[in-house]
C-alpha cells in the first residue's frame, strides 16, 4: 500500500537512512534497484562516464538530500538537492515549512523560448541589411525548421527572426554589429544543441541575403524569453523566532532586500544565496547549471546595475517575497536520459513538464533566499550555519555514528567549531566511549 505523496515529513531528518528509504519506497513504489541508485552504487558506472566526457578517469559524488515541505500552486514536491554545503537542504526545508503554513508558493513560467544568435560582418549599410533580412524572415524560419522537423511537428521550432544593430565596441569608426536572433521554442529541451544546429544551418542563407560574412552562430544563455517566477505572502506573526518579535524579523528581511536593491556588492551575495538552492536542484536533475548561473547573473544586470533576483517587502500585515529569473531547463536531452541518478531524482520530483519544473526551481531559490535573509536580519547567518557545519567538523575529527551529533552539539555549545576542539573532545572521552565515538576497538 502506497502513502500519499507529501513533502511534509516531520522528523525526517532524525530518521536513520534506512527508514527514510522506507518512507520514499511507500510513497513512490521504489524498487530495490531504485534504492541502490539513491545509495550511489549504480548511479553512474565508469563505462558510461567514459562515454559522457573526454579523458574520463572516474566519477565524483556529492551528498544527495531532499528539500521538504515545498508546496507550489497547491501541489507538494520533494526536491532532490546535490550539494556539499551544510545547511542548504535544511534551510530550504525550514523556509518552505513557514511558507507552507501561509498557503505555499505561487509559481508561473514562460514558454520555452530561446534565442540563437548569428553575428554578421561586412554587410554594408545596416539599415539595408536589416530590411533584407526581415523581408526574408519566412525563408530563414523555414530553413531553420528543416533541421528539426520532429520538433516542428510537436509545435516547437523557430518562431521568429529579429535583427539587432549594436554600436561598435571600438567606437564610431568601427563597424556596427549586426546580430540576427532566431527565436526558438525548445519545448521540453534546454535547447542548446538544437538552437546551435539551426543557427549554423541558416548562416549561409544570411550571408547570401546580406552579402556579408557570418562568424559566431550560437545560442544565448540570457534566456529572458523563458523566465520563471515565484511569490509568497507570509503573515508577519509566523516569523517570530530567536526570542525576537515577528515585526522585528520582518523588518530585518525587508531592510536586507532594500540593501541588495541599492548595492551590487550586497546583491551578489544575496543572489549567491538564491543560487545555493537552485544549483543544488539543477545538479541533482542533470541540468546545465553553468547556463542557469550565467543567465541569472546577466538578467540581474539587465537595467544597467547588478540587482537582486528576489525582493521582499511588507504589505498589509504580510511579508511578500517575489523572484523572477531565466530558467532554461530540460526534461529531455543531455545527461537526463542516460544518467540513472538523474532519472531517480526526477522520479522523486514528479514534475510533468519543463515549465512545472521551472516553477519549482524558482520557489526553491526564493525559499533559500528567505532562510538566509531571516537569519541575516535577526541573529546573523553564523548561528545556524555553524550548527550544521559542526557536524562536518566532528566527522573530520574522527567522530562516527551517533557521536557525530553529540560532538557537534558540544562544539556549538562551546562556541568553538574547529577540528582541533573536536579532537580534544574525543580525546577527553573515557576509553570505551572514545572507541565507540570513533568506530575503533578498545
Amino acid at each position: 500500500m502506497s502513502d500519499t505523496v507529501t513533502s511534509r515529513l516531520p522528523g525526517f531528518h532524525k530518521l536513520p537512512m534506512e527508514e527514510r528509504h522506507a518512507h520514499l519506497s511507500r510513497m513512490f513504489q521504489l524498487t530495490p534497484e531504485d534504492l541502490q541508485q539513491l545509495l550511489g552504487s549504480e548511479a553512474l558506472q565508469p563505462v558510461l562516464a567514459n562515454q559522457m566526457i573526454e579523458n574520463a578517469v572516474g566519477t565524483f559524488s556529492l551528498p544527495l538530500g531532499l528539500g521538504l515541505n515545498l508546496q507550489v500552486n497547491g501541489r507538494d514536491y520533494l526536491v532532490p538537492m546535490a550539494v556539499e554545503e551544510p545547511s542548504v537542504v535544511a534551510a530550504v526545508s525550514f523556509a518552505a515549512k513557514i511558507v507552507r503554513e501561509s498557503g505555499g508558493f505561487m509559481g508561473e513560467a514562460d514558454p520555452s523560448l530561446m534565442i540563437g544568435q548569428v553575428q554578421v560582418s561586412r554587410y554594408g549599410d545596416p539599415t539595408v541589411a536589416t530590411e533584407r533580412l526581415l523581408a526574408h524572415k519566412e525563408q530563414i524560419l523555414a530553413l531553420a525548421n528543416s533541421f528539426h522537423p520532429a520538433m516542428v511537428a510537436r509545435g516547437g521550432g523557430a518562431k521568429d527572426v529579429e535583427v539587432r544593430v549594436l554600436p561598435a565596441p571600438e567606437g564610431p569608426r568601427g563597424e556596427p554589429l549586426l546580430i540576427v536572433h532566431l527565436i526558438v521554442d525548445a519545448q521540453e529541451a534546454m535547447g542548446a544543441n538544437l538552437i546551435n544546429t539551426m543557427a549554423e544551418g541558416v548562416a549561409p542563407l544570411i550571408e547570401q541575403i546580406t552579402g556579408g560574412k557570418v562568424y559566431l552562430r550560437i545560442l544565448s544563455n540570457l534566456a529572458d524569453r523563458r523566465l520563471a517566477r515565484a511569490m509568497c505572502r507570509i503573515p508577519i506573526p509566523l516569523l517570530a523566532d530567536f526570542e525576537m518579535p515577528a515585526e522585528e524579523i520582518a523588518e530585518g528581511i525587508a531592510q536586507a532586500s532594500r540593501f541588495a536593491e541599492a548595492d551590487p556588492y550586497r546583491a551578489a551575495t544575496h543572489n549567491k544565496g538564491v543560487m545555493n538552492g537552485i544549483d543544488a536542484v539543477a545538479i541533482a536533475t542533470g541540468q546545465d547549471w553553468r547556463a542557469i548561473e550565467a543567465g541569472a547573473h546577466a538578467f540581474a544586470c539587465r537595467n544597467g546595475q547588478y540587482r537582486p533576483l528576489s525582493t521582499w517587502y511588507l504589505e498589509e500585515g504580510h511579508l511578500v517575497g517575489r523572484i523572477e529569473l531565466p530558467m532554461a531547463l530540460g526534461t529531455v536531452g543531455g545527461p537526463i536520459k542516460i544518467h540513472p541518478g538523474v532519472q531517480m531524482a526526477l522520479k522523486l520530483m514528479q514534475t510533468s513538464s519543463v515549465r512545472e519544473l521551472a516553477m519549482v526551481f524558482a520557489a526553491v531559490g526564493l525559499a533559500q533566499n528567505f532562510a538566509a535573509l531571516r537569519a541575516l536580519g535577526s541573529v546573523g547567518i553564523q548561528k545556524g550555519h555553524m550548527a550544521m557545519h559542526a557536524r562536518c567538523v566532528a566527522v573530520t575529527a574522527g567522530a562516527r555514528g551517533d557521536w557525530v551529533e553529540k560532538i557537534a552539539n558540544l562544539l556549538v555549545k562551546a562556541g568553538h567549531v574547529k577540528v582541533e576542539k573536536a579532537r580534544e573532545l574525543l580525546a577527553s572521552l573515557p576509553a570505551e566511549d572514545a572507541a565507540a565515538a570513533t568506530g575503533t576497538t578498545v
